[in-house]
């Protein structure tokens, strides 16, 4: 049926002789396809969000709506059915920032200074009215999956009231140093960020994967850019991306290194929680492998003195992700419906 449906608004939006390939997609339910061989020859990317699996495709164009009005290099979009959940959207190519540093490290400095500055762009202009926010209360309870997910995926429950306690002290840190005032796109990272350089200034980095965005702190997307689940990036070049955004935004440098810190905390947190979670519901151990990198990442953000409390709490309840433990989680992952 969900095939039918795609031919039927590829058709209807003069794209139905193209030819389809299936692209690589990511933790949702989403499926992507690119397509070529279109009118005038033109190449286009399918995004198919199936809305019985709980997607929807209105919050992805409202904030790419945003973005290109802003100058930034989100898709455009060329047809779009939300009802069924189809998008018909700009190809912005493959190279993808994990793609393209591999091949050419040189260009590693450059590309993260490229996105730290539409970072410190974006954040100048207001948000949208209509997003949530990212709030305390909320990042507080993500910041507790580890005692939901990763702690039961190694047959551990979590001692009685370490939750609520955890819970009750990262949001009180979270209230007072991360209160929210700019849009955060939430998966801002090497494998959502593309390489453009025919296009100039801040429009040289493609976006990808912002469906998600919320009103949040400034810090929350540069410390998902630079302490990446998924590839190392060197502490010197952290370093220097952090002070270069600081600069650029005029941030007090001590209350920005905090709530840095205090973010990259909750986010690594989170992630944890979600890659177990990926694991043992949906059948998805993929994840698994990258859990050491983001407790390396988590261990340092908890290394500022501020944090001192929560870093106690943590060594307390949540033993450290290795290769060992990982693996004892990928044998109790669930079958994959």
């Amino acid at each position: 049926m969900a095939e039918r449906s795609a031919d039927t608004f590829l058709s209807g939006a003069g794209w139905g002789a193209a030819q389809r390939a299936p692209l690589a997609g990511d933790a949702s339910n989403r499926r992507y396809e690119r397509l070529t061989g279109g009118p005038d020859g033109a190449g286009a990317v399918l995004m198919d969000a199936p809305p019985q699996r709980g997607e929807d495709v209105r919050p992805f164009t409202a904030i790419a709506r945003h973005l290109s009005g802003l100058g930034l290099s989100a898709p455009a979009i060329l047809a779009e059915d939300a009802e069924n959940g189809f998008l018909l959207l700009e190809d912005l190519g493959d190279a993808l920032f994990a793609r393209v540093i591999p091949r050419h490290p040189a260009l590693e400095p450059t590309l993260y200074a490229a996105a730290v500055d539409l970072l410190a762009d974006l954040h100048r202009a207001p948000p949208p009215d209509t997003l949530p926010a990212y709030d305390a209360d909320l990042m507080a309870d993500l910041a507790c999956l580890p005692f939901d997910w990763y702690l039961p995926a190694l047959g551990r429950p979590a001692p009685a009231g370490a939750k609520k306690a955890f819970a009750a002290a990262i949001r009180a840190q979270l209230a007072r140093h991360a209160p929210p005032s700019v849009l955060v796109l939430r998966d801002y990272h090497s494998e959502n960020l593309i390489w453009l350089p025919g296009r100039t200034g801040a429009a040289r980095v493609g976006l990808l994967d912002f469906q998600d965005a919320m009103v949040g702190h400034p810090a929350y997307d540069l410390i998902s850019l630079l302490e990446d689940a998924r590839r190392d990036v060197p502490a010197p070049l952290q370093a220097r991306m952090l002070d270069r955004y600081i600069a650029a935004s005029g941030a007090d440098a001590g209350a920005f290194r905090r709530a840095y810190a205090l973010l990259g905390t909750q986010r690594n947190l989170r992630i944890l929680g979600v890659f177990a979670r990926l694991c043992l519901r949906d059948g998805k151990p993929g994840y698994l492998p990258l859990m050491p990198r983001v407790w390396g990442h988590l261990m340092h953000d908890l290394s500022h003195p501020a944090l001192a409390g929560l870093r106690s709490l943590v060594l307390r309840h949540l033993p450290e992700p290795t290769p060992a433990l990982c693996h004892r989680i990928a044998r109790r992952c669930s079958p994959r419906p």
